[in-house]
């Protein structure tokens, strides 16, 4: 398989080249981003003739802030969440330790990280990285397990939690334990819930120890205009957060009774995503792309099939024809 599909979901150029079609008729299914994002957006003026202001950064994290439930004091916006992890591992260094399965810059953003498994996290010491939800089996830890994997990370250690699927349900997010005593970073993401992923919006979390080095890295006007212009008024616009939640829940549920009916057993608790297991992972990613549906495989894990959610109930008959036609 191409190696464009096995590093991220999105590769649609490759996925055409491989498989024909025009842009219009595929189904990308392959990411965990909102298929129905934010409206305002489309509608926005953005002046691309001045810099960014800093009045500006400063309401985008306050309104960040709220909408997280985290003190302002340790927000700090970044230009997408893999920069900031990036960053952010070159601050502290190492050793550490990252759960897998999960995402790949988790391994990579602090150099020498070594692997660990779900069931070993909880005896480990040190530093440790964890997705909640956990990307791609939609894995998510109560609050009590995450305070207790929080409590052994000792003096020298940190507990780094990526919630970039965390904006679906609230609960899921311990942004509001971060503070200059806790051992704690938060990375957060824009463009999954709202929709928007190539405005390249992320933010991280965490103690002024790490916030003020990050900070300097960063620069003067670390984000675009249209990041700061879009990002503040989708953040406070709590009605379309609250009726996207329920929605994202409800298309989820659709998405389940399709697959199950299908013979597959869905995976995961983050409304935005699936995963399923079966020996025909390979041949079935294969016959989605020959239909012009992209879906999401994975090299170590060649059973594994990760379904994004489909953008209304035309897709979903689509991919429930295409599950049919074997």
């Amino acid at each position: 398989m191409t190696e464009a599909w096995l590093w991220h979901g999105g590769a649609l150029d490759a996925a055409r080249q491989r498989f024909g079609g025009c842009e219009r008729l595929w189904i990308d299914l392959s990411t965990g981003i909102n298929p129905a994002p934010w409206p305002g957006a489309a509608t926005m003026a953005i002046d691309w003739r001045r810099l960014p202001e800093t009045s500006a950064l400063a309401q985008l994290e306050i309104a960040a802030a709220a909408h997280f439930g985290a003190d302002p004091r340790h927000v700090c916006a970044v230009p997408g969440t893999e920069v900031g992890m990036r960053v952010v591992g070159r601050i502290m260094g190492g050793p550490a330790r990252y759960v897998a399965p999960s995402y790949r810059t988790h391994g990579e953003m602090i150099v020498g990280s070594q692997p660990i498994a779900w069931d070993d996290a909880m005896e480990t010491d040190g530093t440790l990285i964890l997705a909640n939800p956990n990307n791609p089996d939609g894995r998510c830890l109560d609050r009590a397990t995450l305070q207790a994997l929080l409590a052994r990370r000792g003096s020298s250690g940190r507990l780094l939690i990526d919630e970039a699927f965390a904006d679906t349900d609230p609960a899921q997010s311990l942004a509001d334990a971060v503070s200059d005593e806790a051992r704690l970073l938060i990375f957060r993401s824009f463009g999954k819930f709202f929709g928007l992923a190539g405005l390249r919006l992320g933010f991280v979390i965490g103690p002024s120890q790490i916030i003020a080095p990050l900070r300097r890295l960063l620069g003067a006007w670390p984000l675009s205009a249209a990041a700061l212009a879009i990002g503040t008024p989708a953040y406070r616009d709590r009605a379309w957060i609250r009726q996207t939640r329920q929605e994202l829940k409800a298309k989820a549920a659709m998405l389940d009774d399709c697959l199950q009916r299908h013979g597959y057993q869905p995976r995961g608790a983050c409304p935005l995503f699936r995963l399923i297991q079966t020996d025909d992972a390979q041949a079935l990613f294969e016959r989605l792309g020959r239909q012009a549906i992209l879906t999401r495989p994975f090299a170590d894990q060649p059973r594994w099939l990760r379904i994004g959610l489909p953008a209304d109930r035309a897709a979903l008959d689509r991919l429930d024809a295409a599950l049919g036609h074997g």
